[in-house]
């Protein structure tokens, strides 16, 4: 059968490889929200200024022709 010896290294090895796994999943969630709020401050308010600059600038140029300049 086994020898107790390595059955002690396996146990040990194992339990090494669950904290890794945890260590791994808490990182990976992280990076993922991490991602989440990137995307919902800069990508989002970006493509919302795709729309409203060119109404700006719509709006900016009527003022400036009915003001006479």
């Amino acid at each position: 059968m086994i020898d107790p010896e390595l059955a002690v290294k396996l146990e040990e090895i194992s339990a090494k490889a669950d904290k890794a796994y945890r260590a791994a999943e808490s990182v990976r969630k992280y990076l993922f929200w991490t991602g989440v709020v990137t995307i919902a401050l800069i990508v989002l308010p970006a493509i919302g200024l795709i729309f409203v600059i060119p109404q700006f600038i719509a709006s900016y140029t009527t003022n400036l022709t009915g003001a006479g300049l």
